[in-house]
Parts: C-alpha cells; sequence; structure tokens
C-alpha cells in the first residue's frame, strides 16, 4: 500500500497524470490532459475494481476555467426553478460547490447537467442542499471549508499517507484494547480511548453538563496511557455536549488530526460549542476554548455518509451507522486489523421510530463486542409507547392552558425539540389544544434550519416533506424569541408554551424562563429529555421547592410553586425494552457486550439480565478501567 500512488499510475497511459494525492483514504488524481479527463471513466473504473478503493480524476488547476466564466455558465446551464444560493470554489482541489434549494433540479436526469458543467468547465461540481431556514452557521462552516488556501488539502493528503503506511501483523503480536475515560458508570463525558499495536483512537470527547465541579465534569485526559500527540483519529458519534462538548479544546491543546463524524454532526456539534462558549460568559466564566478552536475542529472534519466503509489508519475500518438518536448520530462500527476483531460502539441510541428518525440499525457486516448505553437500562425504566406518551404531553399542555398558565418545556436543541414541535404543530391542527403561541428560544432555531439541509438524514415522511418545499418546521404557531425585550414579552403575555434549551436547566433560555414561571402555581414544567444527577432539573424533579438563581448579576430565593410534570416516553434513548429487543435483533449477535452511559445501577441490571438472555460476556468498566478485548 505505501506505494499506491506510484502503482496506479502504471496502469494508466504516460505523462497524462500530474499529481496524485490523498484525500484521506480516498485517491485524487490530477490530469492536465483535456482528451483524458474527458475519456478515462473507464480505465478509472478499472483501477477501482482492482484496487477496491475509492479513486477520483479532477482536472489540472491550469485546465480550469475561470471562476467568473464557471459561474456564468453554471447559471446558464441550471435552470432558475432550482433556486441556486450560493455557488462556492475550493481552487486547490478543482471543485465547485453549488449550493441550491432544489437539487434535483441541478444535477439533471441521469446527471445530465452535471457532466455538462464537468466538460465546459473542467470543475468537478458538487451540489448541496440549502437550508429551507437561513443557517448562518452552515454558511460559515461551508466557507470555511472552502476558503482559498491550501492547507485543507495538505492535510488530507497527510491524513491518507498515514492511513496507507506499511503494515505488516505478522511481525508483531496484535491486541485490541479500549479505555474508558469518561461514561464508565456514568450518564456525561463520554470518551473512551481505543488502542491497537499501530493506532490510537478516540470514540468521542465530551463534558457532564450536570456537573458543577470541574474534576467530574471532563473525562480523564491526564493518565498515564493518553497522549494527545499520540492519538491518530478522533470518532464522534454525535452533537450532543455530553458527547462531543471537548472536542475544541483538544484542537486548543494542539491536536491537529483527523475527527471523523457525519455533515449534519459537524454543523450542529459546532453551533453547540458556540452556545458553550456563549454561556460560559453569561456566567461571567472564562470558556475552555474560542471560537477559533471551533474553526480548526471544523477544517479537520472529515464527513462520512451512513453506510459508507472509509480506512482511518492502516488497522483499522470503519462505517457509521444510523443510531436514531439524532440528526446525523451514527453508531460506529470498527474493523480491526483486517478482521481481527469487529467493534460496534452505539453512543447514544434509540430503537424506535420517531416523528424525525428511522430506528437504529442492527444489522452488520460482523460483530465480535458491542458498547452499548443504559440510559434506560434498570427494570423500572420500560417506556411508554410514544401515542401515550403523546396523549400525555398534550393533556397535561391543555390542562395548564385552560386554567390562565405557561408551560415550559426545557429541550435539547438537537432532536428532541424538533420532536415536540412537530407533535405540538400537529395536536393543534387536530383541535386537541388551544391555538396558543408556541415561543422558540435558545439554539432551537438553527438546528432547524440544519435539519432541512439534511433531509437524507431523516425518516421518509419527514424526508419528503422537504423535497416538496412543505418545511415542518416552520408554522404561524411558531414564534421565535431572539431577544432579551421580546423573552420579556412572553413573560408579561397570556397563556403559552415555550421550547428553550437547554434540557436540563443547566443554563441557556431555559433557566430564564424557569425563574419567571417557578412562583406561579399556574405554570407548569414539562420534562420530556432526561435529567442529569446533579442538574437543576433532576432537583426540580425530586420535589426542591425553593433554590438559588442569579439574575443580572444578583443572587436571589425563587419559590417553585409551579406544577411539575415527567413524561418518560419522548426520551431519544432506547428504554428497557428496546435496549434487550436491539441485542436480539442484531445481526450477527456480539459474543461481549460492554455497558456504559448509565447510573452505576442501570449498567449492573443491564448487564445481568442480558447475560441471563445472551450468554454473552457482559462487562460494566468504571472510569479508568481498561479491558483488552483481542
Amino acid at each position: 500500500m505505501a506505494d499506491i500512488l506510484k502503482d496506479i499510475q502504471k496502469d494508466l497511459p504516460r505523462n497524462v497524470v500530474s499529481s496524485a494525492n490523498f484525500e484521506g483514504a480516498n485517491i485524487v488524481l490530477y490530469t492536465d490532459s483535456p482528451n483524458f479527463f474527458s475519456e478515462a471513466e473507464s480505465q478509472i473504473k478499472e483501477i477501482v475494481n482492482k484496487i477496491k478503493k475509492r479513486v477520483e480524476l479532477r482536472a489540472d488547476p491550469k485546465l480550469l476555467e475561470t471562476q467568473e466564466k464557471t459561474e456564468k455558465i453554471i447559471r446558464e446551464t441550471i435552470p432558475e426553478e432550482a433556486e441556486i444560493t450560493a455557488i462556492l470554489f475550493d481552487a486547490q482541489r478543482s471543485i465547485v460547490v453549488i449550493e441550491s434549494k432544489k437539487p434535483g433540479l441541478v444535477i439533471g436526469r441521469d446527471g445530465s447537467l452535471l457532466r455538462e458543467i464537468k466538460q465546459k468547465t473542467f470543475w468537478i461540481p458538487i451540489v448541496q442542499r440549502s437550508p429551507a431556514i437561513d443557517s448562518k452557521i452552515t454558511e460559515n462552516i461551508r466557507a470555511v471549508l472552502y476558503e482559498n488556501n491550501n492547507q485543507r488539502k495538505k492535510f488530507l493528503n497527510d491524513i491518507g499517507k498515514k492511513i496507507y503506511a506499511e503494515w505488516n501483523p505478522e511481525k508483531i503480536e496484535e491486541w485490541v484494547r479500549v479505555t474508558f475515560l469518561g461514561g464508565g458508570r456514568q450518564v456525561g463525558r463520554s470518551c473512551i480511548l481505543l488502542s491497537t499495536p499501530q493506532t490510537k483512537i478516540l470514540l468521542d470527547c465530551g463534558i457532564d453538563p450536570a456537573s458543577s465541579r470541574n474534576e467530574d465534569k471532563f473525562p480523564y485526559l491526564d493518565v498515564a496511557e493518553f497522549k494527545l500527540e499520540e492519538v491518530d483519529a478522533i470518532i464522534l458519534s454525535h452533537a450532543h455536549l455530553d458527547h462531543s462538548g471537548l472536542l475544541p479544546y483538544l484542537f486548543k491543546m494542539g491536536y491537529s488530526g483527523p475527527v471523523y463524524m457525519t455533515a449534519p454532526t459537524r454543523d450542529i456539534s459546532s453551533l453547540l460549542a458556540l452556545d458553550f462558549i456563549g454561556v460560559a460568559y453569561k456566567q461571567a466564566e472564562k470558556p475552555l476554548f474560542s471560537s477559533t478552536d471551533i474553526k480548526e475542529m471544523v477544517k479537520h472534519t472529515i464527513c462520512l455518509n451512513f453506510n459508507e466503509v472509509t480506512d482511518i489508519a492502516p488497522d483499522v475500518r470503519i462505517t457509521l451507522y444510523n443510531s436514531g438518536h439524532a440528526l446525523g448520530g451514527g453508531m460506529i462500527h470498527l474493523n480491526i486489523g483486517n478482521g481481527l476483531h469487529n467493534l460496534l460502539y452505539t453512543g447514544d441510541f434509540k430503537f424506535g421510530k420517531t416523528r424525525l428518525l428511522n430506528p437504529a440499525n442492527t444489522i452488520f457486516p460482523r460483530l465480535e463486542t458491542a458498547i452499548i448505553e443504559a440510559t434506560y437500562g434498570s427494570k423500572d425504566d420500560v417506556l411508554p409507547t410514544r401515542e401515550e406518551a403523546e396523549k400525555a404531553l398534550v393533556d397535561s399542555i391543555k390542562n395548564v392552558i385552560e386554567r390562565g398558565g405557561k408551560v415550559l418545556i426545557p429541550e435539547l436543541g438537537l432532536g428532541r425539540a424538533q420532536e415536540t414541535m412537530l407533535i405540538l404543530d400537529d395536536a393543534m391542527k387536530k383541535d386537541l389544544l388551544p391555538k396558543v403561541p408556541i415561543y422558540i428560544d435558545g439554539m432551537i432555531w438553527d438546528i432547524n434550519a440544519i435539519h432541512t439541509a439534511y433531509p437524507d438524514f431523516l425518516n421518509s415522511a419527514i424526508r419528503q416533506q422537504v423535497f416538496q418545499g412543505e418545511n415542518p418546521f416552520v408554522s404561524d404557531i411558531f414564534k421565535r424569541v431572539g431577544s432579551a425585550q421580546e423573552r420579556k414579552l412572553v413573560f408579561e403575555g397570556g397563556p403559552c408554551i415555550v421550547l428553550a434549551t437547554s434540557g436540563m436547566l443547566m443554563g441557556g433560555a431555559s433557566v430564564e424562563y424557569f425563574r419567571e414561571f417557578a412562583p406561579n402555581k399556574d405554570n407548569a414544567v414539562v420534562f420530556v429529555c432526561y435529567q442529569g444527577s446533579g442538574s437543576l432539573g433532576r432537583q426540580v424533579q425530586e420535589g426542591l421547592k425553593e433554590t438559588r438563581m442569579t439574575y443580572e448579576g444578583v443572587e436571589e430565593s425563587v419559590k417553585i410553586n409551579l406544577e411539575v410534570v415527567t413524561l418518560k416516553g419522548f426520551s431519544a434513548h432506547a428504554g428497557r425494552n428496546e435496549l434487550l429487543a436491539f441485542i436480539n435483533r442484531c445481526n450477527p449477535k456480539p459474543k461481549r457486550i460492554i455497558i456504559n452511559h448509565g447510573e452505576v445501577s442501570k449498567c449492573l441490571d443491564l448487564a445481568s439480565t442480558l447475560y441471563k438472555l445472551t450468554h454473552s460476556e457482559t462487562n460494566t468498566p468504571r472510569n479508568l478501567e481498561t479491558i483488552r478485548m483481542r
């Protein structure tokens, strides 16, 4: 593999390849021959079939039409109905990105329009969907990725060199270990170090949003076996802060390698990281990292689609599968050592269809070990059906509205809030709820926009709505709140429903609404997502009647008289029965099951049950414990 670029060129005519580069695990050939560029498709296919790697042919920069003329050709070729919103040039890689509200009209029948643009300009056209709602974060991320410099091209080429480095398993003893740096017998700060003799990979790197003590908030990154400079790759399962929150900090501390994730996860994790900085400033704390560190993270992302297989190290191959938990959330399947061992790290997952997403995938090519969550792993965590949960939500809200109160639903901005919006919109259309305003505060609106930019990651019903130009997240009943003045109008107004982040009442807009709503017994707070141990949300659930809160720099006592409603059936996590059903449906069945991401009793309970049902080896590691899998 070390000379793969030279070997490929031996199978092609002489002097047609001006340069050959890696883009991660992919191989890109550049040609300065117009004829070869136009006629080489069959030869490139033969090479792909021979080496079983992705190979792409692009035009040498000297062949490229000017950007001004290329943009003119694109706009003349693509019908106006496609609604092009932006044209971005990645000049170093000979790529032009066309953003459109109707990508199908840009592509043309069987790709005819893209072929025409390619033939006329020599640029490789890539089509991306414009968000149905304007999204500054997606706009800025795409600008960062395609800005005019060679840094990203060099970065991707360097990654490829590492992936194709010489590796001979016959010369070393092969082994595979995982060390739990966070998330062991707890919910929060998920972080796992996977080690082989050749490679070190970090699976997630989150914080514990519910913890007030720094020593409990972050993963154990100061232990002897973890050295940031030795990490070859990071893989992010999804964007929630307990899995992604510390990622920009690693770049601040000098990490310069790749981070693998889906495109929605990249956009949303960046948005949450920016919000994390904003919350720190509001609480008069110094942020852990800056927007510059987030930008570095974005520059080092390599985005994958579900079911796409790619090498990330000489001895590790990755495939991401739908987790059903959040937009772009992926279960991580790792083929280690060319078939030596196959590991599935589920991250957070949902094994049940929701209004937004399909259930988690259960079919894998090979599987020996599964690391699964236990957020709702105990015998008491049998969740009601979605129909029962939706009825309970609607009934609870109706009671509050009819007595003249306000309802606060603290939300996780990603996924959970969008589910609630769809439920409430449907209930009001069916006259099951009074038509009161639904106020959306925090980053929920921006995450709505990201959902509409990546409909391929949604279930078929919502995807079809987006394709047909029917935005499921826009309705007259939804009112966006974006300033303190607008928030004040909500406080002073009549009955309403408020969806606000954060979901655990640990910073963000939801805390401000809670402070205002809490003293009035006519109001209610409805918890529809998991409340971490130690969070204000968990304390309120458990009967807290008074708390100290800071408002405009002054600490004050707040009486908690409002109604407290907890509804379990809405969790984006798998409930007890779903966890058991997932393992039962896994094909093939794992020989070992490692349980994390759950409180101690829930991890132990789930492990005991799975052992009795499957006779598989089960482990419930504490933080800092290492398990040898092979």
